[in-house]
Formats: C-alpha cells, structure tokens, sequence
C-alpha cells in the first residue's frame, strides 16, 4: 500500500507541474500576443531621466504612440549612473520611470522595463553584478503591484565579457530576485552575443518557470541597416547600399527569422523582436521596404516586436519638426 501511495503521490505532483507549467506557458503566449507592435522610447533622452518636464519625449506622445497603431513601449533603461555608492537609486530616476509607466498605462499601452546597460555589463560583469541585481532589488518591488501589461525585461544584449555561460549564470539570480516580489510576473530574456538569433541554441531558461518570453535582435545585412553608424567600425563609412527587395534579399531575412521560429517551437517559449530597423543615413526608401518586411516577416511567425527607436537615430518621429517620419512609421504600421 506505501508503495502504491508514494506513486500515485508522485503522479499528483508530477500532473500539478505539468499544468502549472501549462499554465505559464499559456500565459507568456497570452501577453506575447498582447505585446503585438511597439516602440523603444527615451532611453537616450538625458535630461527626461533627471526631470521628466524638461525632456524631448513629452506625455502627449504616449497617446500619439498609441493612435498611430502601437501597443507596447520598450522603455530603455540607463540607472547606473543615477546611483549612489551603495546602489541605491535616485528619487528623481524613479520619479521620471513611474510617470513613464504611468502614462504609458493610462494610454493603453504595454510596458517593457528594459534594464538596458550592456555595455557596463560587457565591460566588466564581475564588478558590475551586484549593481545590475541591485536594480531588479529596487525594480521589481516597486512595480510589484502594477498590472500584467507591465513586463520586465533582465538585460538588454548581453555581449562581449558578460560570455553566454555567465550570461546563465546571472540570469537565474535575476529570476530569483524577481519572482520573490512579482512570481507571476512575464519575463523577457534574451541569448548572448548580442541577443542574436544564431545564439538562442545557448541560452539555459530555468525549465519550471515558463511566464517568459524570448527576446531576439535583427539587423541583417548590417552592411545595410548601419551604413554611415559612427559607432560602427565595419560600417561606418560605407553609403549608397540599398535594399529592393529581391527574391535574395527577402530570403536572408525569412531563413534568419525562421532560426528563431524553429527555436521557439521546439522551445515552446514565444518570441519577441526587441529591435530591428535601419539607420538614417541609408536610402528611405530602401529603409522603409526593409523595415515592413521584417515586420510582417516576424509578425507571420507569430512574434511580437519593438522597433528600434522613437527618437535619436533609427527615428520613427521627428521630435524637432514634431511630425512622424511617415515612410517608417506607415511601414511599421501597414499602411504602405
């Protein structure tokens, strides 16, 4: 009789975790879809982050965000400088962050914290850990209570020094940190090298939580999309490149986004483009024929994404003419 009820017990725990990770699995389904379209937004606007009046990204262009066919703002975050010695973080930072969040909320829109200081992170991840974990102590607490449109994403590209196997490392310890405060919260996390596709195969998600979405990059060719990036060095000075849309051009795309696809299913975890585009300096018509393709291309694999950016470079609008780039923002859209 021990026997037969230790087994029948052990089915019963067995079946319970199975439906619980059905449950979660189903729920990260549920919000990646929910994510839809989006926008990564203020992340390099200085000022905002010590005074959220005296920015370049105003509160009405939340609801303008939203009117324009958007349903997410990836909300890139830079805190490590707005932090004391101990790592605490400035009220100021967090003032700005809650009336982002806030606003974006009343508009409608999901929310993505992206914790965004990989280059910090890829410069030294050993010194910079505890900084990084001190952040998602304050984060998550603080926004424990906001509703599940709110989504929280660990790292942005973790790259260089901060290897894929430290990667998994930090990864866990995040998780744990979160799930203290917010265990039914949706994650965001994405691979190394960069968050890129062909690293997807390296990234270790613990397999009893599946409340996560994974998050990939895409800027193939880069010889195209960072023609003329000072940041560059492979391209900063080539210019003329364009993309037409040949039956080649359109396949490197899909068989690249495919990887993903293939990944996700086999994975059972959803996936989300955290950012793809074309830098400015490249031809707009060729940009806006590339920026429609990989939406509707990742879109018809069934991922969600955010384009890289509202403003600074990449820009979908034009805060000092205050009008909306139209080729891009109709291409991100559909309305070509």
């Amino acid at each position: 009789m021990k026997k037969l009820f230790y087994f029948l017990l052990f089915c019963a725990v067995g079946l319970q975790f199975s439906y619980q990770a059905y449950s979660q699995s189903d729920e990260a389904e549920k919000q990646n879809e929910k994510l839809g379209r989006g926008v990564n937004i203020i992340g390099y606007d200085r000022e905002l982050w010590l005074d959220h009046t005296k920015g370049r990204f105003k509160q009405e262009y939340f609801k303008m965000i939203k009117d324009a066919g958007f349903t997410n703002v990836r909300i890139n975050l830079h805190p490590f400088s707005h932090m004391d010695a101990s790592y605490t973080i400035a009220p100021e930072w967090f003032e700005t962050l809650d009336w982002a969040v806030k606003n974006a909320l009343d508009a409608k829109l999901m929310v993505i914290l992206d914790m965004h200081e990989y280059n910090a992170m890829a410069d030294n991840p050993e010194a910079k850990k505890e900084m990084l974990f001190s952040v998602w102590r304050q984060l998550a607490p603080r926004y424990k209570d906001t509703p599940d449109d709110v989504v929280f994403e660990l790292l942005n590209e973790p790259n260089r020094k901060l290897t894929t196997d430290l990667w998994n490392e930090y990864l866990v310890e995040i998780i744990k940190i979160i799930r203290e405060t917010n265990p039914d919260r949706t994650l965001i996390i994405g691979p190394g090298n960069w968050n890129g596709i062909e690293s997807l195969s390296s990234l270790k998600l613990p397999e009893n939580d599946r409340n996560i979405i994974v998050t990939v990059h895409f800027y193939h060719p880069m010889n195209f999309t960072h023609q003329g990036a000072p940041w560059s060095q492979e391209n900063k000075d080539l210019k003329g490149i364009k993309w037409n849309g040949t039956e080649a051009e359109k396949a490197l795309i899909v068989d690249k986004l495919r990887v993903a696809a293939d990944w996700s299913k086999a994975n059972d975890r959803p996936i989300f483009l955290g950012e793809f585009g074309a830098y400015d300096k490249g031809d707009m018509d060729s940009r806006a024929r590339y920026t429609a393709f990989v939406a509707r291309t990742a879109e018809s694999f069934g991922f969600s994404w955010a384009y890289w950016q509202f403003d600074s470079d990449f820009i979908v609008y034009d805060v000092n003419k205050d009008k909306w780039v139209k080729p891009i923002l109709n291409a991100l859209v559909d309305k070509q």
